[in-house]
């Protein structure tokens, strides 16, 4: 999966970054410094690895992945080529989702393209220029619909959704936000709207001072979207540190877990994500589905063989495989079982899959 880190000029983004992917790119005080996308992927942190590389000793391990593109900052007018517009609305539509970074956080040293700090507003501005950015897609789909339309009958249906969503776009509201039915969902996924991916806000605050954090948990509520408090420049800082020292670090200011883990894992759950389990001498490993996948399609992920030759899963839940503290124990307690084509794949599922080609 693919996220997009968005934001105004100065908002943090390219900090944030350097600290996800322990990358260099520029961060400067001036706007648009970032000018082509950079790109880096990031390991979902995830404790059960540890403790299954503690129990099979494995020669590797393989964490679930989250890739990152620093986007070039947005200003008016992006829809209309201002800017870096026509650049930064080009890499969204390769991202799945979108992390929007709103500045929370004074200083006079590094100015803001609007004059001053106002979280809600920034976001107001981001999320119009995208909606007008899909407005001009609507237009374009409801003129190719009316074409079809003379020929067509069925066509009316779809012509009349992009039209709904024309006048849905040109209140400034995200398409994400107009009620569909699936099939009209499945309709608007066959054009890359910008407003229809999934946001997650993440507020970059001082490291002393979220007062304007209030205000984007409002606005999250408001988007139905997920929204964390990250120090990005914190953040930078505590990855340039050894693990060790990272975890006195972390230790000594009450926390359990940095702000990139947390962001890392609230990425991941944006897109419905989630990870079952592989174990064993070779390798410990995380696999990365979408939640409600079945059994032979989870199979897939790790071979295609084994998706079409799939004979059955063998599955412990990671909380009982740890309790027990090994395979043949979990099977004795009769906590190891045997699922067949039918079985929804569920977060920290320990999975043997066994077939046949």
């Amino acid at each position: 999966m693919k996220l997009g880190i968005v934001g105004l000029p100065n908002a943090g983004k390219s900090t944030l970054f350097n600290a996800l992917t322990s990358s260099k790119a520029q961060a400067a005080k001036y706007m648009f410094s970032t000018v082509d996308a950079n790109t880096g992927s990031v390991p979902v942190p995830d404790s059960r690895l540890d403790v299954l590389a503690g129990m099979y000793s494995p020669k590797k391990v393989t964490p679930a992945v989250c890739e990152f593109m620093d986007i070039a900052g947005l200003v008016r007018g992006a829809s209309k080529g201002e800017g870096l517009g026509n650049r930064f609305l080009g890499s969204i539509r390769e991202s799945d989702a979108i992390c929007h970074v709103l500045r929370c956080f004074d200083d006079d040293n590094v100015p803001h393209p609007e004059g001053g700090v106002d979280p809600r507003r920034d976001a107001e501005i981001i999320s119009l220029e995208l909606a007008l950015s899909d407005l001009d897609l609507a237009e374009r789909r409801a003129e190719r619909a009316r074409k079809l339309m003379k020929g067509d009958r069925a066509m009316a249906a779809e012509l009349a959704l992009w039209e709904r969503l024309e006048e849905h776009l040109t209140g400034g509201a995200p398409a994400r936000s107009m009620p569909v039915s699936q099939q009209e969902r499945d309709i608007l996924s066959t054009c890359p709207l910008l407003s229809m991916k999934p946001v997650l806000y993440v507020a970059n605050t001082d490291e002393d001072d979220n007062k304007y954090y209030e205000t984007v948990k409002a606005l999250a509520a408001e988007d139905g979207a997920e929204v964390l408090s990250v120090c990005a420049k914190l953040e930078e800082e505590l990855a340039g540190l050894g693990d060790f020292e990272r975890a006195e670090f972390l230790s000594a200011l009450g926390l359990g877990e940095s702000g990139l883990g947390k962001l890392i894992r609230a990425s991941y759950r944006l897109l419905g994500y989630i990870s079952f389990l592989t174990a064993g001498a070779p390798e410990v490993r995380a696999w990365t589905i979408t939640e409600g996948m079945k059994a032979p399609q989870a199979a897939g992920r790790i071979h295609s063989d084994i998706e079409r030759g799939f004979i059955r899963a063998e599955v412990v839940a990671f909380g009982d495989l740890e309790a027990c503290g090994s395979t043949a124990a979990a099977k004795e307690k009769g906590l190891l079982r045997v699922e067949g084509r039918e079985y929804v794949v569920k977060d920290g599922d320990v999975i043997h899959f066994r077939f046949n080609v």
